[in-house]
């Protein structure tokens, strides 16, 4: 099984999607194995975003993620990784199709309601970021075997 991370960004906890996107993945069939609602400290946002060091957006990209609380869950299943971008659509609002959270929710780049994990790599390394070993949940579901071959 694979496991990535996705946050609920500020503007999507603000405007009350934390239920709207948790029951997306469920229904689509993904296995919530840790959540936390929480504040990003700026020493977290710097570590989660340092890829974009340097960048000109970067400054306003911490601030606004530690501007409000967040939702940083981690979800697994088969190709999880990929499904999750795909249900979140393009990074960019205005090009996701309908249907994805972005292209349902989302108008502007800088307030794109969630973040997800964009391979495996990053996904363990953001994973170790916001959660300890202990503090992820490996259990089944009854209804599984009706979801992974």
């Amino acid at each position: 099984m694979e496991r990535t991370l996705a946050i609920v960004k500020p503007d999507g906890v603000q405007r009350a999607l934390i239920g709207e996107i948790v029951g997306r993945f469920e229904r689509r069939g993904l296995r919530l194995v840790g959540m936390k609602f929480m504040l990003m400290s700026r020493d977290l946002a710097e570590r989660h975003y340092e890829e974009h060091k340097g960048k000109g957006f970067y400054e306003g990209l911490v601030s606004y993620i530690t501007s409000g609380p967040i939702v940083a869950m981690v979800w697994e299943g088969v190709n999880t990784i990929q499904i999750v971008r795909d249900m979140m659509g393009k990074t960019k609002p205005h090009e996701s199709a309908p249907g994805t959270i972005r292209g349902d929710f989302g108008v502007e780049v800088g307030r794109n309601i969630v973040h997800g994990s964009d391979g495996q790599d990053s996904a363990a390394r953001e994973i170790k970021f916001f959660f300890a070993s202990d503090e992820l949940v490996d259990w089944g579901r009854s209804n599984d075997p009706w979801i992974f071959e």
